[in-house]
């Protein structure tokens, strides 16, 4: 292999690893404001006490709505982005905020699906 052919290959690789920094950087704000909703119909779903059930659900749930996403972004920052998500439920739970009613079924359920 020439210099030439190895140095068009590595500005290659640089501008591939430049366009997925740029893409999960462009999408963090939108996947976290969706891991809310998918931890919270996760936990509506599964109930408590299935916590790595429920993170691989909203992990498949994130391959489907954001596969370039997914293909690029690693399941460690994935995992610690659903914690934050999972903390934000959490207060819901506690503070009696509408959603935490949702997912806990209350006041006005009447068994329909939401």
């Amino acid at each position: 292999m020439q210099m030439n052919d190895i140095i068009a290959l590595c500005a290659g690789g640089a501008v591939l690893v430049i366009a997925a920094v740029y893409l999960i950087v462009n999408q963090r704000t939108k996947v976290k404001e969706w891991l809310k909703y998918a931890v919270v119909e996760a936990e509506k779903l599964l109930g408590s006490g299935t916590g790595q059930l429920k993170l691989r659900t909203v992990y498949d749930w994130f391959c489907s709505k954001f596969p370039t996403t997914a293909a690029l972004l690693p399941f460690p920052v994935f995992s610690a982005w659903v914690d934050v998500a999972l903390e934000t439920m959490r207060h819901w739970l506690e503070v009696g905020n509408p959603i935490g009613d949702y997912i806990l079924h209350k006041e006005g359920d009447n068994g329909t699906v939401h």
